[in-house]
């Protein structure tokens, strides 16, 4: 179950991120979402700290290799973890509920070189 949840923290920082050598460590990535996972997981009520989190990884993710070195994070953590449309859709409303505005759709399929 939390690997589950970490993964689909995992998720939403792909949408806040979408190079290689990103400035963001994965670490930093895991981190700023893990307080997301419980949201994730079984909905209810958002923690503030998920919010700064995703404010955080937003603000950090300032250039396009950084952005992409985060998606491949994410993708790299996901592999062989399996998670429930439910969960997409709970991560998928987290920038909104959070006010952070994203140009792009949370999405487990995103093109990280896009």
């Amino acid at each position: 179950m939390m690997r589950v949840m970490v993964a689909i923290c995992l998720i939403i920082a792909s949408i806040v991120a979408r190079g290689s050598e990103a400035a963001v460590s994965c670490n930093s990535v895991v981190a700023n979402l893990y307080p997301c996972a419980v949201y994730v997981v079984q909905g209810g009520a958002i923690p503030s700290s998920c919010c700064m989190g995703i404010r955080r990884l937003n603000e950090q993710a300032k250039s396009a290799s950084d952005r992409q070195g985060i998606c491949r994070c994410i993708k790299s953590a996901l592999g062989g973890v399996s998670y429930s449309s439910k969960n997409l859709k709970n991560a998928a409303t987290l920038p909104a509920k959070c006010r952070v505005n994203l140009t792009f759709k949370i999405d487990p399929t995103i093109n990280c070189n896009r």
